[in-house]
């Protein structure tokens, strides 16, 4: 836990000197097999603590009372309907979390799978929306070592034996495995995508081995980034006298987490037939060289009923190092039994020479090509569009994965080593700026294809499914995920790549099908029309759509007020997709869906989607047709999210299409807020309720954050419209700017930094650590500063000086709330929190004003508390935020992205860097008219024109 002096023992590196010896990393050097200098590091048996949950105080549970029972009712009902709530804070899960989390494989949309630090597969997230946490311990990597004729041997399981429920007695399952590994001469070492785990003399005092772990995520290739597969490059290094046999074992479960292996129906059979609804497939393999000799084991079980035990598998490995050659033909097995779980096993044997090195590669992929959303349709992903839809993807997923990794880690390197070998950058931070894009991953992310929703051919028997060519298939009839089949395939097949010393050699593939595992649900749509697909354009490429949940507690897709913050990763890395994403809600803005929903915050009713404004999310069980799953609050109010969606984009990727594609949403968006303008005075107020991001926090009058955020939507727009060639909104607003400039500094300034807002609540003068996200969006988008460089810098001070630094001496990060007396905001929960995102905000803004030390030290407080061995134990799993006390609030969350954005600050990107260095404002001249005609209008009676253009022909200007 964060001790008391920590701030003054900081460390700028973490050399991996400190973990693994020298002599091993020197001998390791080879193939890649050394972990590199910078990385996030731990030692395999260190404890796993588990995780401690905020709690709200008696005052917050008495104001929230009313919300919780509506809550706890609406819970109910989605569950009676076979669905999980968006937000559902009674259901725990039966796995507690704990700090064990690694770096997560795959690519990103296709479902993903997390590894522990310990070498845990956990946290299946599969199907959408819906995670498990437990691991799968079948699923590991094992050793078996044979020295001087047999006399000497060596076999673990290569993950410490701490595990609960594994040591049983008289137990044919995997408890009967060797579980020797201590791991105290073991180390982890973390880069995403790539992770190092380095087995220093264990199990054998004279075998280093390092595993290897690549995933295929590489920035700006929308093809291979797509990919479900991962591969485990092992290296042995020899330094004992004598020859080694060395035996690396791959063992896999027919499971996707939870009680999927349980379900019953699961069968091996050597080649896959499909079935009505989508399957998962699971493929393990490994590279077969002149000195790799692979064998497979098709099928065992736990209880060893027909088939080989998992103890005669281990035994057998103990005794031989190998399977039989003849596995590889063998015939279709029987079903397995509910409650019987059947597993698989690859070997692949080598013998390493004294003093010598080998390879041992092994490569695991998964198919899932449908995704069903519960209340909606089935689309396909994005990797299909490369290798079809067929369940023998998986084989030929692994199969490249195996041929093609020395290329993937050629370009992750090529990315990321100009910042790894940047001196001038906090070592923390090179290392926590990759390891924070695990979200991209493991974030519930999914890729489809683009197209419209996938038609059934053959309908389930009973559903009532129609074939239509726009809207494709809408389940209706219930199906328990327990009706699974899983099927496996063993295989050889010739491998034209090639290894580090050229050799041919053929690819050994074992795969597990899994039959449906998604539950479907009652539309409840009743009568109403379904909502039309909305197809987003794409330029001349179509990269497809995208979507990544707010958290994997906050289940909603694109959560936008937190994508503001988060979006800097994709627009960095991945522009293509922010800009489908981006397309998306512009189409959503000009939609409305006058269907009927409850807001549990008071209890009222209303629309579910208001034409014109910004959706708060694009929906949860049927995405893109049934937007707005987040139902506390009408987000039809909230101040944020319209000012959100303006310009930044258009400003970054210099794309004119995009600007014209999205122009029309963006005159809605602007047009929209116009009504919260009470008072005429151009600047938006809030309504006395928590009508943005912070929705437990209430605001009153004129806020700093949300106008902020308005003042910056002004300048964007009307600098938009001046380079789209609209000059009569971009007169309008400049004009608008001009006065809410005004009126804001006059309100909020106080003369060191922006109050809270401007009413006359005990908090109104609080320092908000957000108070400048106005001017933090201004400045990302190259836009001319919102206030006076010695009014931006004076705020970031303040809020360094209490918001930081008054927290434990800044090992926090940034409270959102601080009084001007330095004590913490009480206010409400979220006034007293530390939210992850947030800080890294704050920091990337004090980068953009030159306050470097502020900026790192501000952020580093996020690295100590969730990162460092000194911390909470949130690495791979950052939450919202947590409590001055290390209390966390939603585990792996999507805001902490926003770390993105400072490096965005330190190197902005070319459009930027590029633009005219001329303020744009100031060539839009307002006539005598305009101004006359703007002073006379009533701008309380503005409502969404929802026009597009001018008829007049564009006049673009850069």
């Amino acid at each position: 836990m964060v001790s008391g002096n920590l701030f003054h023992c900081r460390r700028n590196s973490w050399p991996a000197e400190e973990y693994v010896g020298r002599t091993a990393l020197q001998l390791l050097d080879f193939d890649g097999g050394s972990p590199p200098e910078q990385a996030w590091r731990r030692r395999l048996n260190s404890h796993a603590n588990l995780l401690k949950e905020f709690s709200v105080t008696f005052m917050e549970a008495m104001r929230m009372m009313s919300l919780g029972l509506r809550l706890w009712s609406y819970v109910r009902e989605e569950a009676s309907h076979g669905r999980k709530a968006p937000i559902d804070p009674f259901t725990k899960e039966k796995c507690k979390p704990s700090a064990s989390q690694g770096v997560p494989l795959g690519g990103m949309g296709s479902g993903s799978i997390s590894r522990g630090f310990r070498g845990e597969f956990k946290n299946w997230h599969i199907i959408p929306g819906l995670c498990e946490t437990s691991p799968v311990m079948e699923n590991q990597f094992s050793i078996f070592v044979s020295r001087d004729g047999g006399n000497k041997k060596y076999s673990s399981v290569l993950s410490p034996g701490h595990h609960e429920g594994l040591k049983k007695c008289n137990d044919s399952g995997i408890s009967s495995w060797d579980w020797n590994l201590s791991g105290q001469h073991s180390t982890y070492h973390a880069l995403f995508p790539r992770a190092w785990t380095v087995y220093d003399g264990e199990p054998d005092p004279d075998l280093k081995i390092s595993c290897r772990q690549i995933s295929p995520f590489i920035p700006h290739d929308y093809k291979d980034s797509s990919l479900p597969t991962s591969v485990f490059v092992y290296t042995l290094v020899n330094t004992g006298k004598d020859r080694a046999k060395v035996s690396l074992l791959m063992t896999w479960a027919n499971s996707i987490g939870g009680f999927s292996h349980h379900s019953g129906g699961h069968f091996n059979e050597p080649f896959i037939t499909a079935k009505d609804n989508p399957p998962v497939t699971f493929a393990i393999a490994a590279c077969e060289t002149q000195n790799v000799n692979v064998t497979v084991l098709p099928v065992f079980g736990l209880s060893g009923e027909g088939h080989d035990s998992a103890k005669q598998m281990w035994d057998r490995m103990k005794q031989n190092g190998h399977f039989d050659r003849e596995n590889f033909e063998a015939g279709t097995s029987m079903p397995s039994s509910s409650g019987e779980t059947l597993c698989a096993a690859v070997s692949a044997s080598t013998w390493v020479e004294p003093h010598g090195r080998c390879t041992v590669v092994f490569g695991l992929a998964w198919s899932s090509p449908k995704i069903k959303f519960q209340k909606g349709c089935t689309y396909n992903r994005r990797y299909t569009e490369f290798y079809g839809t067929s369940e023998r993807s998986a084989v030929n997923l692994v199969h490249d994965a195996l041929t093609k990794y020395r290329i993937w880690e050629e370009e992750i390197e090529k990315w990321q080593n100009p910042i790894l070998k940047n001196e001038k950058l906090p070592e923390w931070y090179k290392f926590t700026l990759f390891n924070e894009l695990y979200f991209l991953v493991a974030g519930g992310t999914v890729w489809t294809d683009g197209q419209p929703p996938v038609i059934d051919e053959k309908p389930s028997p009973g559903s009532n499914q129609q074939k239509s060519s726009k809207r494709g298939t809408r389940d209706t009839k219930q199906e328990s995920v327990k009706d699974n089949h899983v099927k496996l395939t063993a295989e050889q097949v010739t491998n034209g790549g090639d290894l580090a010393n050229g050799e041919e050699q053929s690819v050994s593939k074992y795969a597990a099908v899994h039959g449906p595992q998604m539950a479907k649900a009652t539309n409840g749509l009743g009568s109403q029309e379904p909502i039309p697909y909305l197809l987003s354009k794409n330029g001349p490429e179509n990269v497809g759509k995208f979507l990544y949940l707010e958290g994997v507690e906050y289940i909603m897709w694109c959560t936008y007020d937190v994508h503001f913050y988060a979006s800097f990763a994709l627009l960095d890395l991945f522009p293509k997709i922010e800009l489908s994403i981006q397309r998306d809600f512009a189409n959503a803005v000009l939609y409305e869906d006058r269907r009927r929903m409850k807001f549990l915050a008071d209890g009222t009713s209303g629309i579910r989607k208001v034409k014109g404004a910004v959706p708060h999310d694009l929906g949860t069980h049927d995405p893109w047709h049934e937007m707005n799953a987040y139902n506390i609050h009408d987000t039809s109010k909230w101040k944020d999210l319209n000012p959100k969606f303006v310009y930044r984009d258009f400003a970054a990727t210099g794309d004119m299409s995009f600007g014209r594609d999205v122009w029309p949403a963006v005159c809605a968006a602007m047009d929209y807020m116009n009504q919260f303008d009470r008072d005429g005075d151009g600047l938006i107020e809030n309504d006395g309720f928590p009508d943005q991001t912070y929705d437990a926090w209430t605001v009153h009058g004129i806020s700093a954050y949300c106008g902020g955020l308005w003042l910056a939507a002004l300048q964007a727009a009307a600098t938009m419209a001046h380079r789209l060639g609209d000059r009569p909104f971009a007169e309008k607003y400049k004009l608008k700017f001009i006065q809410a400039k005004a009126v804001y500094e006059a309100k909020l300034w106080n003369g060191s930094y922006f109050n809270y807002d401007s009413g006359t609540s005990s908090n109104s003068r609080s320092i908000q650590a957000d108070q400048l996200a106005g001017q933090w969006y201004a400045a990302s988008s190259g836009l001319p500063p919102l206030f006076d460089e010695n009014k931006i810098r004076s705020a970031l001070q303040k809020i360094f000086e209490f918001n930081v630094m008054k927290v434990k001496g800044g090992r926090l990060g940034a409270v959102n709330g601080m009084t001007p007396n330095g004590k913490v905001d009480e206010t409400c929960m979220q006034s007293r929190e530390i939210w992850t995102g947030v800080t890294y905000g704050v920091a990337a803004n004090m980068l953009l004003h030159g306050m470097e030390h502020q900026g790192f030290t501000t952020a580093e407080g996020i690295f100590i508390a969730g990162w460092s061995e000194e911390g909470y134990g949130y690495w791979f799993q950052t939450p919202e935020g947590w409590t001055i006390d290390g209390h966390y609030r939603s585990l792996i969350y999507m805001r902490p992205l926003a770390i993105w954005a400072m490096q965005w600050a330190r190197s902005p990107p070319k459009a930027i860097l590029d633009a005219p260095k001329v303020n744009l404002m100031d060539r839009i001249h307002l006539s005598p008219q305009m101004i006359r005609a703007m002073n006379e209008i009533n701008v309380r009676k503005i409502a969404p024109d929802n026009r597009c253009f001018p008829s007049s022909a564009f006049r673009c200007e850069c």
